[in-house]
């Protein structure tokens, strides 16, 4: 603006993002309050024999929520420096399933539509966004992906290689638990990532040394990426204390 202000757009942009000069952070507090009671409700909702008069509160709140959150989306349509790139975004494709199952459930008495309202657990993807910390967490994953990538294709080498072991020593013995190897990969994927429901498990004794193996194996499986985003984490941590810290100051000569 030629005056210095910043246009309405502008305004309302830092009103819901928690930035506004005089809004401050209220207007995220009240959407995070709104979240956190659609959740409550959806789990309330999934009780069975509640009374008509529960049922209609909970219809009733549903309905204020959404409209609520509609009106949100709209502003953040009409506030965009790009509508359309919000609109197709990851946020505005979240924004608009948490709103979207109920407009199509008005009416609908179906068992398949009214069961769309659950996807109304989306709003718990709205709390996140809200999260600024997530944001370090993303720019962290973001810093280590190219590792992450590697590490995910060797992850999924050493899952096939695993079931392929315990499938040649146990097929044999259990030829109903590990019938092919795809029921080895069932078994490696739990076992790597030391689940371990013992649904199915190795009975000879080369499986059970192979078995051990994989759990050392899984140990560093989970340990890896752990590492690799705790380290990032680290290093955007020490980055912000180094542009926050004031500077030293002034010596006398």
């Amino acid at each position: 603006m030629a005056d210095g202000r910043p246009g309405w757009r502008a305004e309302i942009r830092a009103a819901i993002e928690g930035d506004h000069a005089r809004l401050g952070r209220l207007v995220p507090f009240v959407l995070h309050g709104l979240i956190v009671f659609s959740l409550i409700t959806i789990a309330l909702d999934t009780i069975p024999d509640l009374s008509d008069r529960t049922r209609d509160f909970l219809d009733a709140a549903e309905l204020v929520v959404v409209v609520i959150f509609t009106v949100e989306y709209a502003l953040r349509i009409v506030s965009a420096t790009r509508p359309l790139r919000y609109v197709f975004s990851f946020w505005g494709i979240v924004d608009l399933l948490a709103i979207l199952p109920y407009y199509l459930t008005l009416g609908g008495h179906f068992r398949i539509i009214r069961a769309l309202r659950l996807v109304r657990v989306f709003w718990l993807f709205k709390l996140v966004r809200y999260t600024r910390a997530l944001d370090t967490l993303g720019r962290a994953i973001r810093s280590v992906r190219e590792e992450l990538i590697v590490f995910l294709i060797a992850a999924l080498v050493v899952v096939y290689f695993c079931a392929f072991g315990v499938y040649y020593f146990e097929n044999a013995a259990q030829p109903d638990k590990f019938a092919s190897i795809f029921d080895g990969i069932w078994w490696a994927a739990v076992t790597l990532t030391t689940v371990g429901y013992g649904d199915v498990i190795p009975i000879t004794t080369m499986g059970r040394v192979f078995t051990i193996l994989v759990l050392f194996v899984g140990v560093g499986i989970i340990a890896v990426p752990t590492g690799l985003i705790a380290t990032a984490l680290a290093t955007i941590r020490r980055e912000h204390a180094t542009k926050t810290e004031p500077p030293p100051p002034d010596r006398l000569p």
